[in-house]
């Protein structure tokens, strides 16, 4: 991408944020459009969107600045349902996805697995733009938030060990679930570790552009960290934010952010995720426009309609688990997850990333940018009308409440 190019989109991302607000459209949906159009007037936006520009480069921050925002202890609180959907629903939806475009589509067993790991999960670049642009209820706001970030791990992990596969490694029970294990429990410490690690330097300083530089540190730091040794480095980056927006403003055992850095570093990280954003979706709409001649195609329309049938089939038995307790999901929550389930980035980077010696990889590609933009369009667009429907929208609330 080049600096002029950069320069386009940061016009854009304004002129577009203006207007949605205006218009009262989600912002993630502008973008979007807006990218189809750049890649419609002409040649200036002729970028290449590679797995490594938004896995590696755009999603670390997205995750930091997500988890950043969460507030430990409701999180803690619903867990529980938010690990339930997250992993057995992740592997829930998943199969269903990959059985029925090996039945149907006449994919092979591992494309088709392949297809159903990366695209089960919603995408947290999409949903918390989304969300927080519609000011949700909180309750509901943090289980989207929370649920996407956890799923996005699970997806990366299961990801991770079906191109694990394709290269030749062995099948095996034990083998596969210790992968799994260091993958999810090794991302985990990493980016604690790594976070812990800032947040003591941190501490022995006042001065927020040192502090910024640490926290920028622990969100790429951990996520490489985590990666080099085959970890998650989703699940790093998503500890790394917790730890730094929860710890950090506590001052526990010297690791913490000054009281005068704080508003510094939250509004840096808020440009951080916007400009993120802004350059995910339009790279997104531009990719679109380009492959728009083959979105339309039997496997892509059967790939949308599996896709929904597989997060319904997650959302409503499982929280069905939690009706006769205390965390217990409203079922105009449930409806809410389930179409506010969207598709972004991460689908796209990892579709992009299946190997070569995949024979059904092209076919992957096509398909998961048929999911995305059916997603961004038809779900982006409608789900201020279904949040109002359902009453779930709440008042106004200050940006950060950290900062009072």
């Amino acid at each position: 991408m080049s600096v002029s190019q950069l320069g386009l989109i940061l016009v854009v991302a304004c002129v577009v944020a203006i207007a949605s607000r205006r218009f009262r459209l989600p912002y993630s949906v502008g973008l979007v459009a807006a990218g189809v159009g750049l890649a419609l007037l002409g040649g200036s936006m002729n970028v290449t969107v590679s797995p490594d520009l938004i896995y590696t480069v755009l999603l670390p921050p997205l995750i930091f600045e997500a988890a950043l925002q969460l507030k430990w202890r409701p999180f803690r609180d619903d867990l529980p349902v938010t690990v339930t959907l997250a992993f057995p629903g992740v592997l829930l939806a998943g199969a269903i996805i990959a059985a029925g475009m090996h039945l149907v589509a006449g994919w092979g067993w591992l494309a088709s697995a392949l297809f159903g790991a990366l695209i089960a999960a919603t995408d947290p670049v999409s949903v918390v733009a989304a969300f927080k642009e519609m000011k949700v209820e909180s309750r509901l706001s943090l289980l989207v938030e929370s649920e996407s970030l956890l799923n996005d791990g699970a997806a990366a992990v299961a990801f991770a060990i079906l191109v694990s596969i394709a290269h030749g490694a062995g099948v095996q029970g034990t083998a596969v679930a210790g992968s799994l294990l260091w993958m999810v429990c090794g991302g985990v410490a990493a980016g604690a570790l790594v976070a812990g690690a800032a947040l003591l330097v941190a501490g022995r300083t006042d001065d927020h552009l040192v502090e910024i530089t640490l926290t920028t540190i622990a969100a790429y730091g951990s996520f490489l960290l985590a990666e080099h040794f085959h970890m998650s480095g989703v699940l790093a980056a998503l500890a790394a934010g917790l730890v730094v927006g929860n710890v950090g403003w506590t001052g526990w055992m010297g690791c913490s952010i000054s009281i005068s850095g704080r508003e510094h570093l939250l509004s840096f990280w808020e440009y951080a995720a916007f400009l993120a954003n802004s350059i995910v979706f339009i790279l997104i709409g531009v990719h679109e426009a380009n492959q728009a001649s083959r979105l339309f195609t039997p496997a892509a329309a059967l790939a949308i309609g599996l896709v929904l049938i597989g997060r319904i089939a997650a959302v409503y038995p499982l929280c069905a688990v939690f009706a006769g307790s205390g965390l217990k999901v409203d079922l105009r929550h449930q409806h809410v997850l389930v179409w506010g389930g969207l598709r972004g980035a991460l689908a796209l980077a990892l579709a992009l990333a299946i190997p070569d010696s995949v024979p059904e990889k092209s076919a992957i590609i096509v398909s998961a940018f048929a999911v995305v933009a059916f997603s961004i369009f038809a779900q982006g667009l409608t789900m201020p009308w279904l949040i109002g429907r359902l009453g779930l929208t709440r008042p106004i609330e200050p940006a950060n409440p950290r900062r009072n």
